[in-house]
């Protein structure tokens, strides 16, 4: 059975308590106060509850702890070397068009090192867990990234540039890459949460997933959980600064390398 420390039972419940609204919120979707805070990036009454919630129930548990979450950037804590990064929902623009595949995704930073993370899906009741040198979980069963160890037996899941007119040159790189990866794979996946692509990557459900220009709360649990269940995470340019420079990709250990070395060839190539 599985043992959680007192850090992971406060992160767990902190998830479920903030997740009770979440889901009265999705049952009147077509209620939710919406604004815009840029194209294809929305924010949500739902997301600052989330967050209002989460930041309030951790920070009883442990009072000297900093924030670093998507509504409200960093605030500092007593405690320097402490801190929880938070994306209250991960996936609102699927939560706010009914698609049911969102999450709540708390990750715990101690001296600059990731220790903890927790990706909770609560439609379907899922707690994605882990924690260094504890493995990593689904409720109560231990995960392992899969043994695929062939590209054509495997899927891979990614996310698309946003800002098509910004971002075009990105987009015609990011579709370099996913011409490479199709050509090899048994196909590419596109759900809308990177926090729940990294669990899925740690649960064996996809082979691999990469995608660049993300944020630290979008990435931050999903890199503990892919470490403890055995996997392979870096930059997609093979650096491990993930947090800071947004890019990320994930694989299990037998396809790790040719992975990277194929989407970061397809880029080299455009």
């Amino acid at each position: 059975m599985a043992t959680r420390s007192a850090a992971m039972n406060v992160m767990q419940a902190a998830a479920k308590k903030a997740s009770r609204g979440l889901l009265r919120d999705y049952g009147e979707v077509d209620q939710l106060q919406v604004s815009r805070k840029g194209p294809a990036d929305y924010v949500t009454a739902a997301d600052r509850k989330v967050d209002e919630i989460l930041r309030e129930t951790l920070s009883k548990a442990r009072p000297g702890f900093g924030f670093l979450t998507e509504e409200l950037g960093e605030t500092k804590g007593d405690d320097p070397d402490s801190r929880f990064i938070i994306d209250p929902i991960d996936g609102t623009t699927n939560f706010i068009h009914g698609i049911p595949h969102f999450c709540i995704s708390i990750a715990l930073e101690q001296r600059g090192e990731l220790i903890a993370g927790v990706i909770y899906e609560p439609l379907r009741d899922e707690m994605f867990w882990a924690e260094k040198g504890a493995g990593a979980w689904l409720n109560e069963r231990r995960l392992r990234v899969s043994s695929r160890g062939q590209m054509i037996d495997a899927i891979f899941a990614t996310g698309t540039p946003l800002r098509v007119n910004q971002d075009g040159d990105k987009r015609t790189g990011y579709l370099r890459e996913v011409n490479a990866v199709l050509a090899v794979s048994a196909g590419i996946r596109r759900f809308g949460s990177a926090a729940l692509d990294l669990a899925y990557v740690a649960a064996g459900r996809v082979e691999g997933y990469w995608e660049h220009n993300l944020s630290a709360w979008d990435i931050a649990a999903g890199i503990v959980l892919v470490r403890e269940a055995g996997g392979f995470i870096s930059e997609v340019g093979g650096g491990a600064n993930m947090l800071k420079s947004g890019s990320v990709l994930a694989s299990n250990d037998r396809l790790f390398d040719g992975f990277g070395q194929l989407v970061r060839g397809a880029a080299r190539n455009g």
